[in-house]
């Protein structure tokens, strides 16, 4: 039973369409306006009342099972077949058609179709690219569709524009591919013969001699030796004639071709004109000068006339002996020998000398070994001495010397090496500081405390006084830094001064800095470290040098000595204190010094570093992040965080100092340098709890009391006074602690026991010292 066909009643056919355009039916096509809508749907796309749309490619593209679309299903996948077409040719008598043979590949990922011709020799017809690759559609009427897979097949024919193509076969990749497809490919077809193609072809053949041509292979001397030069230094005395003289000449042979070059040696203000060459690169002919040959005289082939005139008509047979043939001999590599002579069109040139290169290619190839050079001239004279002026007084003595040698004046030249190898690189300062004390007899001058700074980089001494309280003197700057000569020697002289080196400078040593005696009485950590590790440059903390010296001890007072350690030494633990060492050493007279008695008291000793208190430490350092307003410390943790990828909560040392220096955390350096040697564990911190100890809002330590900060500072005043700093506390390791006590048995063992096992002082090392 209908319903009525009332509102409510009949369904609404576009309930639920969203799309309601209208296709176009009018486009251009190669310019012109026409109606193309027979295609085309209708309203929203949908398909017209008997209409069907034809498939735009093949249909396995669409894809059964897979997703991917067809560009990249089948990109770079080609089908090829092997087909032909025959051309007529009605404008010549020698041919009536042509059989073109031509290859069509077709594209998958596209349905694009490509007909290329292989190019032949003189063919003298346009080959190559056929047709581009595009979608060909199919011959009429079907032109509305285009050419897809299923339209291929072997011993077929294709229409193509108009132009019939025969299949004849395909590749295996192509046959495999169809196969699976379900198509069922024919039998191979043949190509037809071409009668013009044979034609040329037996003419060509026709005009290749049966006998081959004599074969000169060049290549593979060209491979082997490509960029092989050998190198001679060659002489030509041309002295016999008129304003000659003699020339110096570099001799190239080119291994690759059998070449020589000649280029002369011009020297400045010889008074030749600068040429390029002396001898362009050519073959060297031994008999050279010789007439010129006429064209045609030297061949690689020589024939001879059997019978006939001269000329057209004559019989010529391949001379095998080469009867006639004029032979010219060249220089080659093996001619080529030091003291030989060479004919360089009729110049007589020596050769005198070689490269190493040259000498090892002859020595491996021909076994020569004596390649002794040929002098071809006399020795240069001396330069004869230039005198210097003496020093005048004005400016520094270089820069007076550098005067004296040219006409434009030069500074002197640094030495930029040495300045770069010991100037100060991060926490190595490079600079050797003394403690020092005047020399002299005023009484308040004698309790003066001097440093005195070496600088490494560039030989400079600077002296700076520490201020005292109540000494009456002022202190500051004593002396600017500068190099200060050694006493004793003429201002006016034509030899340059000679200054303070760094080897000068030892404790115990007396200095004559500008006409002021110092003697020097201490020096810190730094420079007993930095001597040790260059021992070579300095005598005075040669282990080896000062251990000789011992060792040159009479031997009658080695009982003395050994009664005197034993008597010093009530606990017989082989240890004595260091103020009796000292005083046994200086005692013997064996030309010891005040530094090579402390450097023997450092080998032979057990220091112990005095433990930090971490609270203090800590204490102090929220003090001066306190003072400094830094409050800094969420964006420190977030940091710390972003770094620590595996959520360990520790980062290497590197790491949080480089942070720490990011964020400008105003604490002292050695202060920073502690605090992270005390959160180190193995080779991380633990970056919560140092963060957790500078804390000065979440977790504030104690005030530092006045109490504390000097009982720190008493305990680093010895190096306070000794250095330019100000009453800031000194954490790190400027300078080590004293020696207590040394142990006189390991240095007896080495001096006196080994005398006849070791002769090499330099190699000698102390024995492991033990705690005491």
């Amino acid at each position: 039973m209908a319903l009525p066909f009332l509102p409510g009643n009949s369904p609404n056919k576009k309930l639920g369409k969203e799309r309601f355009h209208k296709s176009q039916h009018f486009d251009y096509s190669n310019g012109v306006p026409m109606l193309v809508g027979s295609e085309k749907p209708g309203i929203g796309g949908e398909l017209l009342v008997g209409q069907k749309i034809q498939p735009k490619y093949s249909v396995y593209q669409k894809g059964e099972g897979s997703v991917i679309p067809s560009w990249v299903a089948f990109d770079k996948q080609v089908l090829c077949f092997e087909a032909y077409f025959q051309e007529a040719v009605p404008e010549k008598r020698e041919e009536t058609y042509r059989i073109r043979k031509c290859k069509i590949f077709f594209y998958l990922e596209d349905d694009t179709i490509q007909v290329v011709e292989p190019q032949h020799k003189n063919s003298g017809i346009p080959q190559g690219t056929l047709i581009r690759r595009h979608r060909i559609p199919l011959p009429p009427p079907d032109d509305d569709q285009f050419y897809n897979v299923y339209r291929f097949n072997v011993n077929q024919q294709m229409v193509i524009y108009s132009r019939t193509f025969t299949v004849t076969d395909c590749d295996p990749f192509t046959r495999n591919f169809l196969t699976k497809l379900g198509v069922r490919l024919h039998a191979p077809a043949p190509v037809p013969e071409d009668p013009y193609s044979n034609l040329r072809e037996e003419m060509e053949k026709s005009m290749r001699p049966l006998r081959p041509y004599e074969r000169h292979d060049t290549l593979k001397q060209f491979l082997e030796h490509d960029r092989n030069v050998l190198c001679f230094f060659c002489f030509w005395d041309d002295t016999e004639n008129m304003f000659g003289d003699p020339h110096e000449l570099i001799l190239h042979y080119f291994l690759a071709d059998d070449t020589i070059e000649i280029r002369e040696v011009i020297y400045p203000t010889s008074g030749r004109n600068a040429t390029s060459k002396f001898l362009h690169r050519s073959k060297l002919p031994k008999s050279a000068p010789t007439r010129k040959r006429q064209p045609g005289e030297i061949t690689d082939r020589t024939v001879l006339n059997v019978f006939g005139p001269m000329g057209q008509g004559g019989r010529y047979i391949l001379d095998s002996l080469k009867t006639g043939a004029v032979h010219e001999e060249f220089y080659k590599d093996c001619d080529l020998t030091l003291g030989g002579e060479l004919n360089v069109w009729g110049r007589r040139v020596v050769i005198c000398d070689c490269d190493n290169f040259t000498k090892e290619f002859y020595r491996s190839k021909y076994g020569i070994q004596d390649f002794t050079p040929v002098q071809y001239k006399a020795p240069p004279a001396p330069k004869a001495p230039k005198p210097v002026p003496p020093y005048n007084g004005f400016g520094s003595e270089e820069d007076s010397l550098c005067s004296c040698q040219g006409l434009l004046p030069k500074p002197p030249q640094k030495d930029f090496r040495k300045l770069m190898e010991k100037d100060r690189n991060g926490l190595e300062s490079n600079v050797l500081r003394f403690r020092a004390k005047m020399v002299t007899t005023d009484p308040i001058d004698r309790e003066r405390l001097f440093v005195i700074s070496f600088f490494l980089c560039d030989d400079t001494i600077g002296v700076f006084e520490p201020p005292q309280r109540n000494s009456g003197v002022l202190g500051g700057k004593f002396l600017e830094r500068s190099r200060v000569k050694k006493p004793g020697q003429e201002l006016f002289k034509s030899e340059l001064s000679e200054y303070f080196s760094s080897q000068d400078l030892y404790v115990g040593a007396v200095l004559n800095l500008n006409k002021q005696l110092f003697q020097l009485v201490d020096a810190d950590d730094y420079v007993f470290n930095y001597m040790e590790q260059h021992a070579e440059e300095f005598p005075k903390a040669n282990l080896g040098t000062i251990l000789s010296k011992l060792r040159s001890i009479p031997e009658e007072k080695h009982a003395e000595i050994r009664q005197f350690l034993a008597l010093s030494d009530p606990s017989n633990n082989g240890f004595i204190p260091y103020e009796p060492f000292r005083g046994l050493l200086v005692g013997m007279e064996c030309g010891l010094s005040e530094h090579e008695v402390m450097i023997l008291g450092r080998c032979y000793s057990e220091r112990e570093q005095p433990e930090l208190d971490v609270g203090l430490m800590l204490a102090v350092a929220q003090d001066y992040l306190r003072k400094k307003h830094f409050e800094k410390f969420p964006e420190l943790a977030r940091e710390f965080t972003h770094k620590d990828r595996h959520r360990t909560g520790r980062l290497s040392t590197k790491e949080t100092r480089t942070i720490c220096k990011a964020f400008q955390l105003p604490l002292a350096e050695d202060l920073l340098r502690a605090l992270l040697n005390k959160f180190t564990e193995g080779e991380e911190i633990d970056y919560h709890a140092f963060l957790a100890g500078i804390n000065w809002r979440e977790n504030p330590a104690p005030p530092v009391l006045v109490d504390d900060t000097l009982k720190v500072r008493e305990r680093r005043q010895t190096w306070e006074r000794f250095s330019k700093a100000t009453l800031d506390v000194d954490w790190g390791e400027a300078r080590g602690p004293a020696v207590k006590h040394v142990n006189f048995s390991a240095l007896l063992e080495d001096v006196f026991t080994s005398t006849t096992i070791n002769t090499d002082p330099s190699t000698v090392a102390p024995a492991a010292p033990t705690s005491t």
